[in-house]
């Protein structure tokens, strides 16, 4: 894991293990880690007292920013339950998006492996792909689960994926691969000397996903004849990806409709250039 780090200068990095897993390994791992480290709620209790540790959840990462603004930390980590998905926030308390950690973490990885298949689920920003390819990389979207990527990776010597969830996978993960993040995320991309917090997140383009959320019980007869649309939208110019449900692109953008893996729901997404095309 320290091996993990390369960051130029010390920072101050606050630490939400959210009473999970990762509570003991954090305490000996910052301990060695330059630059300052702020652990909050790093007691291992599977009541969760604190919040529910979920780094996707905004309103479980309400007491890191806090912390983050209280102390001015540059960085601040969340970790879930078990400690191999990560949230993260800039110093100004930004929260950055589970599938825009993939990008971060590709300014690190591609230039040591150039041209390298970078695979992110379907659920994913077009904003990350794009970032991907101008990093000098490839760019692949896959399904959406932990074993589906794990085994993608292995087919296509892919070395970085990352799901919206915030799982990235990588040769190292969970809590050591949060050392590269914090290098990453203190990057300035064209500007070496000048390292700081969020600067690679900074840099890459603003996306405008809007989560709808998810439709209860896929069960239901009017949800599962979804399909029976596919024609209509292919006549219209539609591009329909259905390797994992059905990511449907059209001017305007794109908009996802799929069946989640661990709950009885469709799950939707939808992302557009501007306000007026996310509406229709």
């Amino acid at each position: 894991m320290l091996r993990d780090y390369d960051g130029t200068r010390d920072l101050t990095v606050v630490w939400d293990n959210g009473n999970g897993a990762a509570g003991e390994v954090l305490r000996r791992l910052t301990a060695k880690l330059p630059g300052k480290h702020i652990l909050l709620f790093d007691d291992i209790d599977g009541h969760f007292p604190n919040h529910h540790p979920d780094p996707t959840i905004p309103d479980n990462l309400v007491a890191l920013q806090a912390k983050v603004a209280e102390t001015g930390a540059d960085l601040g980590i969340a970790f879930d339950g078990d400690a191999d998905r990560i949230g993260a926030i800039d110093g100004h308390g930004r929260i950055i998006p589970g599938d825009m950690l993939v990008a971060v973490y590709a300014i690190d990885v591609l230039p040591r492996h150039p041209g390298g298949v970078v695979i992110a689920d379907v659920k994913t920003s077009k904003t990350v792909f794009d970032a991907i390819a101008k990093l000098g990389g490839t760019p692949l979207m896959w399904k959406t689960g932990h074993s589906l990527i794990k085994a993608k990776m292995a087919e296509t010597k892919s070395p970085l994926a990352g799901e919206m969830s915030g799982h990235i996978f990588s040769p190292t993960n969970g809590t050591a691969s949060t050392t590269r993040c914090i290098a990453a995320c203190a990057w300035c991309p064209g500007q070496p000397q000048r390292r700081h917090p969020g600067g690679a997140a900074r840099h890459l383009p603003e996306h405008g996903v809007d989560p709808r959320g998810a439709v209860p019980d896929r069960r239901d007869p009017e949800i599962r004849g979804h399909r029976r649309g596919d024609g209509r939208l292919r006549r219209s110019g539609a591009e329909i990806n259905d390797i994992d449900g059905a990511r449907v692109t059209t001017p305007d953008g794109w908009w996802l409709l799929r069946a989640s893996n661990t709950q009885d729901v469709l799950v939707a997404r939808a992302e557009s250039g501007d306000e007026a095309g996310l509406e229709r």
